[in-house]
């Protein structure tokens, strides 16, 4: 089968847990050390396989085949998709049966990085598992006073919206936000803005 690996942990002898969201499951696997192992890191999508034992309630990772990425040696691309995929673990900690949705939007931005800006890409996937979850605030509601905000627009964590005099932070045009919350559309977004919005996302 295959995954992302979304977390790392060193244990004794330099074994590894190791998390990896698949395409409808949550594994939390053990991966003992071995000179002729594959790297693993966070980010890297694998072929795997798990083997149950008796003795032990977590699986045992075997036989993983690191799937690469057409980017994977771009470092700007690596380290933006690894920041992202890391946010992935305490958000879905806990979880075991999961909603393909997850790893299907990994797919995707996956290849859309290929060609396009990976903040870009990576904030227009963001936007996409906020509409999933039912967390994208398209009413555009103030966080901190509940009044409508009728023009220019501040956000805030996971998006939310807010009155610019409320947060004392950047301010969006409502056209910029619609542009990004309705049309997944980043076309007028200058770099530095994205790089507000990507610090936001972090």
């Amino acid at each position: 089968m295959q995954g992302y690996i979304i977390d790392v942990k060193s244990v004794r002898d330099d074994d590894l847990i190791v998390t990896i969201l698949a395409q409808e499951h949550i594994y939390t696997t053990y991966r003992f050390y071995g000179a002729r192992h594959s790297n693993i890191n966070v980010g890297y999508k694998i072929d795997f396989e798990t083997e149950s034992n008796l003795k032990s309630t977590i699986s045992r990772l075997k036989d993983v085949i690191q799937l690469g990425f057409n980017w994977i040696l771009n470092h700007e691309k690596l380290y933006c998709w690894q920041r992202f995929i890391k946010l992935f673990y305490p958000h879905l900690k806990d979880v075991e049966l999961i909603d393909e949705f997850y790893f299907n939007l990994l797919d995707e931005l996956a290849h859309n990085m290929i060609k396009q800006n990976a903040k870009r890409a990576i904030i227009q996937s963001y936007i996409k598992l906020l509409e999933f979850e039912g967390r994208l605030h398209t009413e555009y509601i103030c966080l901190l006073c509940d009044e409508e905000i009728q023009s220019e627009i501040s956000l805030v964590r996971s998006f939310h919206p807010a009155h610019p005099d409320c947060t004392y932070s950047k301010r969006f045009t409502k056209n910029k936000i619609d542009e990004l919350f309705k049309d997944k559309s980043l076309i007028s977004f200058e770099d530095d803005e994205i790089d507000y919005i990507w610090n936001i996302l972090l």
